[in-house]
């Protein structure tokens, strides 16, 4: 990665500027450098903006078939460098990189540009309404400031619709995640889209991110991030009146009902909460167990924890790779503390690294039980491989408790019938509800209730963020 200390403006790699500062770009499974980027000072941001506001109109009137040419190019070729991508997630965040990595995490970035691409094929940009033409058009420049846990599928689900809908961009993503976002400017840079139309900066979000959201030449700001980023954001657009897209922080629970098919059922949430380290924002962080039926779910779960290889992401067989950082790591063996602290029943795992594993920041997949709703542990987002199991006594019950949450992201329901979890779901005060283990969607909308964010991501909804709406009124 020949320019990885280089910003991406202009249609051209350019080095920073003088109030830059180094960042040391740590592999998590090794703690050894993989490089130095630039966090961006002022005077970066400011060019990266320039450039996008420049090349706004130009690229806004541009026909809406030469815009999805455009996308449909970048995604051939980044189809071709996938395993490039797939490699630079798995060093940057420990992604085991044969399997999630290479399977999941760099594959659905091709996905959301293929699900805009649908979207904005079938999507009404003019139509009548009485006597006006209602008219949906690009919204202007764009920040858009990505997390480092799912790198491109979050940086992806923001450029794409905005190449589509006529937008220009500046991309932050996370100092802690630069490689990926670096192999998809040098797609782009191959692509040949038009000059300023996307600008790529490094940089620390605390200072980078309101430098983006206060600007006035920056109409809209999508953040992928902390309900703390999300809380800043929106205070430092306000000023300037923007469009603010945020997908935040979530705690989701998954109701596994009293007549679910009950070892299934526990063993799909412990899974997909260890998924990707526990470093989901929608992961299914608290199970909701019949208060008759705990012990038999704290067995199942210690059992599938135990089965979990934790180890080197470069070995075909890991499952679970290192904590993403070693603040991040931090936060996750504090939070474990916490939960023993507050009397929590620790059914497996606990504070410390795996066994073998001293080097890189491994965590054990830690399962609490006989958890109430009042801890910490229950309430606060960790973002680890940190289950926790709630007893409840009845349906009614269950759904009071999950929506007793500051979050609202997603939810989880697990029953002997679809048709049944489905009434469950209708309760939830979620953006989202898995039925039955059922996966995620491109095209369908993501995002999530209260602090969980506001607006919609992915698909048309997804579109729509990027767009704004005008109505021209005819005489006759």
């Amino acid at each position: 990665m020949k320019h990885l200390d280089q910003f991406y403006i202009n249609g051209g790699w350019v080095k920073p500027s003088a109030d830059a500062k180094a960042h040391e770009v740590i592999n998590p499974a090794t703690e050894a450098s993989e490089g130095t980027v630039y966090l961006a000072g002022k005077a970066d941001v400011d060019a990266a903006i320039q450039a996008a506001r420049d090349a706004f109109e130009s690229f806004a009137a541009t026909p809406l078939e030469e815009r999805l040419a455009m996308l449909e190019k970048i995604m051939g070729i980044y189809q071709s460098r996938l395993d490039d991508m797939a490699e630079a997630i798995s060093r940057e965040m420990g992604a085991p990189r044969h399997g999630l990595a290479a399977k999941v995490q760099a594959p659905m970035g091709l996905g959301h540009a293929k699900a805009t691409l649908g979207a904005a094929r079938e999507f009404p940009f003019e139509q009548k309404l009485g006597r006006a033409t209602v008219r949906r058009e690009p919204a202007g420049v764009c920040a858009l400031i990505t997390p480092w846990n799912w790198p491109m599928n979050q940086v992806m689900c923001k450029v794409a619709p905005a190449i589509a809908a006529g937008c220009t961009m500046v991309l932050k993503p996370s100092e802690f995640a630069p490689l990926s976002a670096h192999v998809l400017a040098e797609i782009i840079d191959e692509a040949g889209l038009p000059k300023g139309v996307f600008n790529m900066i490094y940089g620390d979000g605390a200072e980078v991110g309101p430098m983006l959201s206060s600007d006035p030449r920056v109409d809209v700001v999508s953040l992928t991030g902390s309900t703390r980023a999300g809380a800043s954001v929106s205070k430092e657009a306000a000023d300037t009146f923007k469009k603010v897209s945020l997908e935040l922080g979530g705690k989701s629970a998954n109701i596994i009902l009293p007549d679910a098919d009950f070892e299934k059922a526990v063993k799909h949430g412990v899974a997909s909460m260890m998924n990707n380290t526990g470093q989901s924002c929608n992961a299914p962080s608290r199970m909701l167990v019949p208060a008759d039926k705990l012990a038999e779910a704290e067995a199942i779960a210690a059992k599938v924890c135990e089965s979990l290889k934790v180890g080197d992401p470069a070995d075909k067989d890991t499952v679970i790779g290192p904590i993403a950082n070693e603040r991040q790591f931090k936060r996750v063996q504090s939070m474990i503390e916490k939960g023993q602290a507050e009397g929590a029943k620790l059914v497996c795992g606990g504070t410390g690294k795996p066994e073998g594993l001293e080097t890189g920041f491994y965590a054990r997949p830690t399962v609490f039980s006989e958890v109430n709703n009042q801890m910490l542990i229950a309430r606060e987002e960790i973002f680890g491989p940190v289950l926790v199991m709630l007893p409840y006594k009845d349906v009614d019950d269950a759904v009071a408790i999950a929506n007793d949450s500051d979050y609202g992201l997603s939810g989880y329901v697990y029953g002997a019938s679809e048709e049944d979890a489905a009434k469950v779901a209708a309760r939830l005060r979620t953006g989202m509800v898995h039925l039955n283990g059922a996966q995620l969607d491109p095209p369908a909308p993501f995002g999530g209730y209260k602090h969980s964010g506001v607006g919609r991501e992915w698909g048309v909804y997804g579109l729509e963020e990027f767009l704004e709406v005008k109505s021209v009124f005819y005489s006759a």
